[in-house]
């Protein structure tokens, strides 16, 4: 019996529980649509379950967004190619649901069906679901049409591509603000399907009448269009018609619209070519350096490097830079934050003089921020202008800033300049190094701030492998071996921890004659934290170590402390000396 009814199994199975009330086993059901198919197998598929799926009408967003995911891979299961069609109806109704996350979901796999249709069909039946989407009475219909259109176009024949054209321009004046956005966001793609005699004609006046909307969210998508457009329309057009737009935009009355181009400008830039950036968009770009609003400024600010990048180093020194000092000292931190994390990159386009005269200042004021951001993304771009300057030069003029930040009341910042250190240590020199920067690597092993004691015990093993076991055995062991016996115990945990780091770099030698009498001495330590450390520490040890060093004074050690009254201290020296046991079997 149960043989019989096997085939119609999953399909009522499917019913009842895409019918049940818990969310969870629709969902469930949904997921495991692909099985499902299988079992029914392509006809069944396509006769049963894709109209049974069409008419499904779940409310929760959550079961839709599911379903719009699985039909865009289910091509294989109704049969291939030559039977894609049927899997438009179902996603042609999540097309017009409210949430928007389904819809575009829906249009994404409605996308990816369309591109492996086969002409005859996506003329047959894809292009007339772009229409009726199109002609829609809801609006969430024709903002999903939007999406689709570039996959219509490419094989719809002459008179169907001249009515496409026509219907996307009736939809960038639709009376929707949200249609009118859809159209302005999908622009670039249709375009780029459309030919070029009717790029000029057809698709520029679209995308005029976008620019000229008078709702800002629309108009701050066009500025997208600019770039998209540039790219396809010839330099001479791209300047006729693209160029005002942009030169309009960057002086719009809607802060976000500015904003916009101050995000895009570089790739603007780039499709108009270099010498209406030089006459037209120099001027633009300063406007929104200058702008009133804080959030344009940052955008602007943040594309500095790039911008410069295209202009010769003069015009950059005439124009970009008297804006750059105005921003170095902005009333907003965001601002000065955003220069300071890319006004580095400036120094190599301008060359050695210009950083030295007028670059170097700003980078000062700029360390000497307030606000820590900005002190922080100087920092870790410093490299950058080392390349042009020289170290002399960057050490007189900036190591005097980066000593006062190793002493900065924020942690974070404090933490930032040590993981600069080994960088600056490779490129300062060991003789620089010792004398500016070595007392500080150890100051900071007695931080107030775990992270910054952590990130200290780091940066010695860093040095150590960077100047090599001699250095680190002259500057780095007898200050460490000191502290060990620092009245706080979170210091003596820290000169642990830059043990167990330094060992490995240092070798065996140095590990048994200086740093595992300091451990071995740390087991009598009163405080149970630092003893469970210890046991850590030796296991950490046993393979630097000879097997005879291990015998003879780190399994004493551990067996003392698997004795211990402190529970923790015996579960560790006992995980350590387990540990043990098993290197020596398997050696």
């Amino acid at each position: 019996m149960a043989m019989v009814d096997e085939p119609l199994y999953p399909i009522a199975v499917l019913i009842d529980e895409l019918k049940n009330d818990d969310i969870q086993l629709r969902l469930n059901s949904i997921r495991r649509l692909s099985t499902i198919a299988r079992a029914l197998g392509e006809e069944r598929t396509r006769k049963e379950l894709i109209p049974f799926l069409s008419e499904n009408n779940d409310d929760d967003d959550e079961v839709l967004l599911a379903m719009a995911e699985e039909l865009g891979v289910f091509i294989p299961y109704v049969g291939g190619v030559e039977h894609a069609h049927v899997l438009l109806p179902p996603l042609e109704t999540l097309c017009t649901v409210e949430e928007t996350c389904v819809r575009d979901k829906a249009v994404e796999s409605l996308c990816r069906i369309g591109s492996q249709m086969r002409e005859s069909d996506l003329v047959d039946w894809f292009v007339p679901l772009v229409k009726r989407l199109a002609a829609g009475e809801w609006f969430t219909a024709r903002v999903s049409a939007c999406g689709l259109f570039h996959i219509a176009y490419s094989s719809a024949p002459e008179m169907l591509k001249a009515e496409l054209r026509s219907i996307y321009s009736q939809l960038c004046q639709d009376d929707m603000p949200m249609v009118r956005r859809s159209a302005a966001t999908n622009l670039g793609k249709f375009a780029a399907t459309v030919e070029s005699a009717y790029l000029k004609s057809d698709i520029m006046s679209i995308f005029d009448d976008l620019t000229q909307d008078d709702q800002d969210s629309v108009r701050l998508l066009a500025v997208e269009g600019c770039a998209a457009l540039g790219k396809l329309l010839e330099p001479q057009d791209c300047v006729a018609h693209i160029l005002p737009v942009i030169v309009n935009f960057s002086q719009d009355k809607s802060w976000r619209v500015r904003y916009m181009v101050a995000n895009q400008l570089y790739e603007l830039c780039e499709a108009v070519g270099p010498e209406p950036t030089r006459t037209d968009l120099v001027p633009a770009y300063v406007r929104l350096l200058r702008d009133n609003e804080a959030e344009v400024r940052i955008a602007a600010a943040g594309k500095v490097t790039k911008f410069c990048r295209i202009l010769s180093p003069e015009l950059a020194i005439q124009h970009i830079l008297p804006c750059v000092k105005e921003l170095s000292s902005d009333s907003s931190q965001h601002v000065r934050s955003a220069l300071a994390s890319v006004i580095m990159g400036m120094a190599p386009v301008l060359g050695k003089d210009a950083t030295i005269e007028h670059l170097l200042p700003i980078f000062l004021s700029l360390l000497k921020d307030e606000f820590p951001d900005v002190r922080l993304n100087i920092i870790s771009k410093l490299d950058q202008v080392n390349q042009v300057i020289g170290i002399d030069l960057l050490s007189q003029s900036l190591l005097p800033a980066i000593v006062e930040l190793a002493e900065d009341r924020h942690w974070r910042v404090r933490l930032a300049i040590i993981e600069y250190i080994p960088l600056l240590a490779s490129q300062l020199g060991i003789g620089f190094f010792d004398d500016k920067l070595g007392a500080l690597c150890m100051q900071w092993l007695q931080d107030k701030v775990y992270s910054i004691r952590d990130a200290a015990a780091n940066n010695l093993k860093r040095l150590a492998e960077e100047f090599g076991p001699e250095w680190a055995m002259q500057h780095i062991i007898p200050q460490v071996l000191d502290m060990t016996t620092s009245p706080h115990y979170l210091y003596r945990m820290t000169i642990l921890r830059s043990i167990s780091l330094l060992a490995p770099v240092m070798g065996s030698e140095i590990t048994c004659s200086k740093l595992l009498p300091v451990v071995v001495t740390a087991t009598k330590d009163r405080v149970p934290n630092i003893k469970f450390n210890v046991a850590k520490v030796l296991q950490s040890l046993v393979p630097i170590v000879d097997n005879s060093v291990v015998e003879k004074t780190i399994r004493p050690s551990l067996v003392e402390l698997a004795e211990d009254p402190d529970v923790d201290v015996r579960f560790y020296a006992n995980q350590a000396l387990q540990s043990i046991d098993n290197v020596m079997m398997s050696g």
